[in-house]
This record gives C-alpha cells, structure tokens and sequence, in this order.
C-alpha cells in the first residue's frame, strides 16, 4: 500500500480482499490500536464496543433498561 495525501491529512487505501476479509463497509470508523516497526494494527470502533461489552458480560454487570454504550457521545459533553 501506498500512502497518499489527502487534504492535509495522509491517507492509505485498502487493498479490496482486505476489506472484505475484515468485513469493512464505508462509513466504518476504524482506531489504530498499536503501530510498531512498520506494522499497524486496527480495530473497528463496533469491535472495540463489544468487547467492553464482553467485559461487562464476565462482570456479571448487567446495563439498565434502555442503555446505550457510545463512548463517542459521552465525550462530546
């Protein structure tokens, strides 16, 4: 992949078997979790909500009726 500017940010396309094999979709908002020696990792935002989730679930913690986990909107406050 080559990286390529975009505006002023820079930008990498992602190879289409790629996108398909992380089931990615336009609009999808992916987070770089760890970038080391030429290697970058990623995690789509749903992932990275599920698995806390998961961890709630192992708690044993239960959500109250109606609750909706969005970090995102808790941060704009």
């Amino acid at each position: 992949m080559r990286v390529s500017r975009w505006g002023n940010d820079l930008a990498v396309r992602l190879p289409k078997a790629l996108v398909e094999q992380l089931g990615l979709k336009e609009g999808d908002e992916l987070k770089v979790v760890a970038a080391r020696s030429g290697v970058v990792e990623i995690e789509a935002r749903e992932d990275q909500r599920r698995r806390a989730l998961d961890r709630m679930a192992a708690r044993r913690w239960t959500a109250p009726e109606g609750y909706r986990f969005d970090r995102d909107e808790a941060n704009d406050r």
